[in-house]
């Protein structure tokens, strides 16, 4: 395991996303902003895929030269196949060499040769038609590193957070439909998003007592069991649980009235019941710079929080903003766990 002064020259690692999306442009639009900064990445992509784009980019063999380049070139591992993207197009011919670059980018990961992960988007129903059994990055992830041990003491994910300038939520369920995600909450579940999300809080972004909110499921928190029973059979004792195990969660409270700027200020991450209860109100504040970042893995791992964007791929209107806000959260989640 690289020690702390060694983990911290290490470049992030940034997949392709998929070739028919915005992720080559976005990348190159983020190196341009971060380039004379201290976080300093790589991208798995097909070098000259990305000379297309008319920007400086400098082919490298192995990480470790990533930094001596960054300041001046775009630093680009080659996934060693030729792709012609069409933008606007997924293909399911591109949807291996998709996959190749996240598992490359894990495994640079686990072999301290790259401080975290940075993935650009991907079309999960092409990656799904060729096979690929796993709703998203988040599980794929989980599932590249399930074998690779955790930091001391902490409990493993996968747990998705979202994270913007004005507020981070974090859903029990993930990419699954409502009618099952509702089926399916139990207060084990809540009680282990809670716990990986306040480890990752403390670890990671550097609060020492991290406040948790915890949303209701129904209208009004259930008001008593008048609008449904979970806020009180499900959902209560899951925050009494995480009381007796000393982390500060309150709630249920009613989602509708948890999100405005007072109430923001009393926590510092929301659990969430299910996937739209999360991520709505934080990209409604932050659209362009919210971070999807995955908990519980033995690996950082942050992504921009929008999809591949192939309606206005090939148009050079794409915003790097979160790409942006991705790397540089990465970095510093990075530098905080090795410190």
């Amino acid at each position: 395991m690289a020690d702390a002064k060694q983990f911290s020259n290490l470049p992030l690692a940034i997949t392709m996303g998929d070739p028919g999306g915005v992720g080559a442009e976005i990348t190159i639009k983020a190196w341009k902003a971060v380039r004379h900064e201290p976080t300093t990445f790589f991208v798995i992509d097909d070098p000259d895929r990305l000379r297309a784009f008319n920007e400086p980019i400098e082919t490298i063999t192995s990480p470790a030269e990533a930094a001596d380049v960054f300041s001046s070139a775009l630093p680009i591992l080659p996934l060693g196949v030729s792709i012609k993207s069409n933008p606007g197009l997924s293909l399911l011919e591109h949807a291996p060499l998709v996959i190749a670059s996240i598992e490359r980018a894990v495994s640079f990961c686990l072999n301290d040769e790259a401080a975290g992960v940075v993935t650009n988007p991907i079309q999960k129903s092409t990656l799904m038609e060729t096979g690929f059994s796993f709703s998203g990055h988040t599980e794929f992830l989980a599932d590249l590193t399930k074998d690779a041990p955790m930091p001391a003491n902490r409990r493993r994910g996968p747990v998705m957070l979202l994270a913007g300038p004005q507020l981070r939520t974090t859903p029990v369920s993930v990419h699954t439909p409502l009618s099952e995600a509702i089926k399916t909450l139990t207060t084990e579940g809540i009680v282990h998003t809670a716990i990986v999300t306040a480890e990752a809080l403390t670890h990671e972004f550097g609060i020492a007592q991290p406040r948790l909110a915890v949303s209701g499921l129904n209208p009004h928190a259930g008001e008593n069991g008048a609008i449904g029973l979970e806020d009180q059979t499900v959902i209560s004792p899951a925050i009494d649980a995480l009381k007796n195990e000393g982390v500060n969660a309150f709630g249920p409270l009613p989602a509708d009235s948890m999100f405005h700027a007072e109430a923001r200020a009393a926590y510092d991450a929301a659990i969430c019941m299910y996937h739209d209860q999360a991520l709505i109100p934080v990209k409604t504040l932050a659209f362009d710079e919210t971070v999807n970042v995955t908990l519980g893995l033995p690996i950082i791992r942050t992504s921009p929080d929008h999809g591949t964007a192939l309606d206005i791929a090939g148009k050079n209107t794409a915003r790097p903003d979160s790409l942006v806000a991705a790397i540089r959260l990465a970095g510093d989640l990075a530098r905080r766990r090795h410190a």
